[in-house]
């Protein structure tokens, strides 16, 4: 039965705050009954919404932080259409992973449910599918205006350029440090600017 508006709002409430919990706490530290406090929910309402208990609020939380990882990108990742916006759209991931450091509810959601799961794979390659998808069509209009090569796969670079991207979240959560995602940034840009004939 799809739930009422107001029992959608309660869901998100209660998804949003274990998420904002997780932030402080971490997610081995986080207890159901810590989110019903911050989100004023009674253990019958919390199961309601989620009848599987933690995992699967944990699992909701990864799909809810997944989809901030696009919306967060906005509107500069629908919009690589020229070289300036794609350094706007640079900038603006590199600015979300340094205020996001090591603390990813999506990451640790995700960790906690075991990375190997079929739900846990469904919320990762939705979220790789989604991000690779503007990518390449980022790619594919600066290939219609000549200023990437038509000869490149757009799909291929997208992929490569997400791949060197989530390596530097990676190294990020795990030093602090922005350096390694810059490079991997501006290495792909560069490259891609590189293959065109025309510097727009």
């Amino acid at each position: 039965m799809p739930l009422t508006r107001k029992g959608t709002a309660t869901r998100q409430r209660i998804v949003e705050g274990a998420a904002d919990q997780i932030r402080e706490q971490g997610v081995f530290a986080v207890r159901l009954e810590d989110v019903m406090a911050r989100t004023a929910t009674s253990k019958s309402q919390l199961f309601h919404y989620f009848p599987g208990g933690k995992d699967e609020l944990l699992l909701a939380v990864a799909r809810h932080e997944a989809a901030r990882v696009i919306h967060d990108q906005e509107p500069e990742l629908s919009s690589l259409t020229s070289w300036p916006a794609w350094q706007l759209w640079r900038d603006k991931v590199v600015a979300r992973y340094r205020a996001q450091g090591s603390d990813c509810p999506l990451h640790a959601a995700l960790a906690r449910l075991g990375g190997t799961t079929d739900a846990t794979r469904t919320v990762a390659g939705e979220l790789i599918g989604r991000w690779q998808h503007q990518l390449a069509a980022g790619i594919r209009h600066m290939q219609g205006s000549g200023a990437i090569a038509p000869e490149l796969d757009a799909d291929r670079e997208a992929a490569a350029l997400l791949a060197g991207i989530q390596g530097g979240v990676l190294i990020l959560m795990t030093t602090g440090g922005s350096t390694h995602l810059e490079a991997a940034l501006d290495r792909g840009i560069a490259h891609l600017r590189a293959s065109g004939h025309q510097d727009r």
